[in-house]
């Protein structure tokens, strides 16, 4: 049950990165220093030379030019550092990317190496260990930090992509080149088509590597090419979860909804002393919806991630084993009992 609470720390997590990025963020937007330049009033224009407001009027080039002055021009620098703060600002974003999805990838298999502890155990719970979620995570942290980073690395490669390509859509709004829209767009489709494949890959090679500790490339093509030999098994059971937890989320977001919509508007009478008075009460239950549909998102991404990884165990107990004594099935009895599937009766006596 402690694998409810997992998501607290990924957000904690999370919150760290986002903290982090933000405030370089804007330790870079802010990082411009004022540029005076030396203004002819005969030529009412700059020069190209920069000059020191203080100490211009003992300058050579105002005893050559009385009539100069030194005047702010704009903010930015002459430096390199100055010049490619758009391309540090990129960097920022790559590395946030980098360790968001880092957080992301480690929740992803510490919960898969609980998961498949449990579903692995041949005596179930007794083959488990004494804290599954601490000892995956151990594990996790332990052997596959690089697996982590190198398949979030992939992953945040082609984000920072497609920011790439917003970023010059929004640059080019003003041309009228079909061809370069056109491209861009049809861009913008392959990297979103990209990267929703990445993240379903990645995922199911983190579930391989919780099972095998296997590297990441080798769990990527065995989590694949397991998942193409039963592709329409996971069709079906891909849309079913996603539609029951969408309900789950559904009906939590709208009781949620309908609960603060009563209370802020101050129709429930029992409360009603301590409700709070409002011009627009809308503002408080948008943001209540809002919150309550992330936290929900959270908590059921447990749920997601343990179906997700029980269906791959269960599909390798397919192919691995055939219910012999030599080669049981690991699946609950349930499960058996549904596949209309058994083990040898001699084995199931000795457990």
């Amino acid at each position: 049950m402690s694998s409810l609470f997992y998501p607290l720390l990924t957000f904690a997590l999370l919150a760290l990165v986002i903290a982090y990025w933000g405030i370089t963020a804007v330790f870079l937007s802010t990082s411009n220093v004022a540029v005076y330049k030396v203004f002819n009033e005969s030529a009412c224009e700059y020069s190209y030379n920069t000059c020191d407001p203080e100490t211009f009027n003992t300058s050579k080039e105002y005893k050559e030019c009385p009539g100069s002055q030194c005047m702010f021009a704009f903010y930015g620098g002459e430096t390199y550092y100055h010049k490619y703060l758009i391309a540090l600002q990129f960097y920022n974003v790559f590395l946030f990317f980098w360790c968001a999805n880092f957080v992301t990838a480690l929740g992803q298999m510490t919960l898969a190496g609980a998961f498949a502890s449990y579903y692995w155990a041949f005596k179930k719970p007794d083959d488990m260990p004494a804290f599954p979620i601490f000892s995956a995570l151990g594990r996790a942290l332990r052997y596959h930090t690089g697996t982590l980073a190198f398949g979030s690395l992939i992953l945040s490669l082609i984000q920072t992509v497609r920011v790439l390509l917003e970023y010059l859509d929004h640059k080019l709004k003003g041309a009228q080149n079909k061809c370069t829209k056109f491209l861009l767009c049809c861009l913008k489709c392959c990297f979103w088509c990209l990267e929703k494949f990445i993240k379903f890959l990645n995922r199911n090679a983190y579930i391989m590597v919780a099972i095998y500790g296997k590297n990441f490339c080798t769990s990527a093509r065995d989590a694949f090419f397991l998942l193409m030999r039963n592709v329409v098994r996971v069709a079906v059971l891909d849309k079913v979860t996603d539609f029951l937890l969408f309900l789950g989320k559904l009906l939590i977001v709208g009781a949620v909804g309908i609960f603060a919509f009563f209370f802020f508007s101050g129709r429930i009478k029992a409360i009603q002393d301590t409700t709070p008075t409002l011009n627009y009460y809308w503002v408080p239950i948008l943001t209540v919806i809002v919150g309550s549909y992330l936290i929900a998102h959270g908590f059921f991404s447990v749920y997601a991630m343990c179906v997700d990884t029980l269906f791959l165990c269960f599909l390798e107990d397919l192919e691995r084993n055939d219910g012999s004594a030599e080669r049981p099935y690991l699946m609950p009895e349930s499960l058996l009992k549904v596949l209309k599937k058994k083990n040898d009766p001699k084995l199931t006596e000795q457990s």
